[in-house]
């Protein structure tokens, strides 16, 4: 079977999306599958064969070698950030009839956007924090915020991953600062009040019919939060299995699995909590999270003893057992 395993993107999240990428190549079967190393890049649709990049054809999403056309039989996505975690290339490949992994178009869609799953989360009585959410343009009051949400709270862009453009704001003095870092990723961005607790973060996919997780990783960060340098730059300490009691542990496992099937999810993913007197606390949850060997669910498959080339199967198998929305 001709499996592409698509990675990059059109963010600076590209380059951990081609990290992740790679553990998918040497993780499948090779004995069941053939893999296709595919970078969508900004510029650039390509297959990477021995080094020599073949273009892909978007008509139909294939390649022609040795003016034989190749065609995939599936496509493993693994792009962080835009077009592969937000709804763009889930519904391309719908229109051409390629399988995927992962959740569908409108599930990348809507929980890509912070505001639209905190919204549909409210309705399951999901603890999280408080948010403001404003618009480029929008008058700010810094003081009207911090009356609201309290000091310190967090800015951040309403459609990004890893942490790009989010700022602690402990002053009203950085206040500025931090807008502008975050509408430089986008133009809506989420004010949130400050959760002190224990951060964790949970793995869950759906696995041979049931919502499994994983494991429960403790994030200790170096930084006053987990931001991009701490995630990718070895500025924390990552603890499998996190350090908490039996009973909020079993709270935990719950919540994690309440969020993923109220919202209708399937494939990876890894979703954040703070515990904050032994309540999850919802922060956000990645359909596509880092695959490399240092991130987080990768390290959680080794704690509960499975293979990731078990998990890329079932995720395959998934994948070609889906119809597009538009055959149904």
């Amino acid at each position: 079977m001709n499996v592409a395993v698509v990675m990059g993107g059109y963010s600076d999240e590209s380059v951990i999306s081609l990290r992740s990428g790679q553990l998918i190549l040497t993780s499948l079967d090779q004995s069941k599958y053939t893999p296709f190393e595919v970078h969508i890049l900004l510029n650039d649709w390509y297959c990477l064969i021995d080094g020599v990049k073949f273009p892909i054809d978007k008509s139909d999403f294939s390649i022609l070698k040795d003016n034989k056309k190749i065609k995939f039989e599936v496509a493993v996505n693994t792009i962080h950030g835009t077009p592969g975690e937000d709804g763009h290339m889930q519904a391309y490949w719908e229109l051409v009839d390629l399988p995927y992994t992962g959740c569908n178009f409108y599930q990348s869609a809507l929980t890509f956007n912070k505001r639209d799953t905190l919204s549909v989360l409210s309705k399951f009585n999901i603890p999280k924090a408080n948010s403001i959410y404003v618009t480029k343009g929008d008058a700010i009051d810094g003081t009207k915020v911090a009356a609201e949400l309290g000091l310190p709270f967090f800015v951040k862009p309403n459609q990004s991953g890893s942490s790009l453009g989010v700022s602690m704001v402990t002053t009203l003095e950085d206040f500025q600062k931090a807008l502008d870092f975050a509408f430089a990723e986008d133009n809506d961005i989420l004010i949130e009040s400050y959760l002190n607790g224990r951060e964790v973060s949970v793995g869950v996919l759906k696995y041979q019919g049931e919502t499994k997780v994983l494991g429960i990783t403790e994030i200790l960060s170096q930084n006053s939060f987990f931001d991009y340098e701490a995630k990718y730059l070895g500025k924390s300490e990552e603890i499998t299995p996190a350090r908490i009691s039996q009973e909020v542990e079993n709270r935990v496992i719950e919540t994690a699995k309440k969020v993923y099937e109220s919202l209708g999810m399937t494939g990876f993913s890894r979703t954040d909590f703070i515990i904050m007197n032994d309540v999850p606390h919802f922060i956000e949850i990645n359909t596509n999270p880092g695959l490399s060997p240092q991130s987080i669910f990768p390290q959680q498959a080794a704690y509960a003893k499975m293979e990731m080339s078990n998990l890329l199967e079932n995720e395959i198998n998934l994948a070609l057992q889906r119809k597009p929305i538009w055959k149904k």
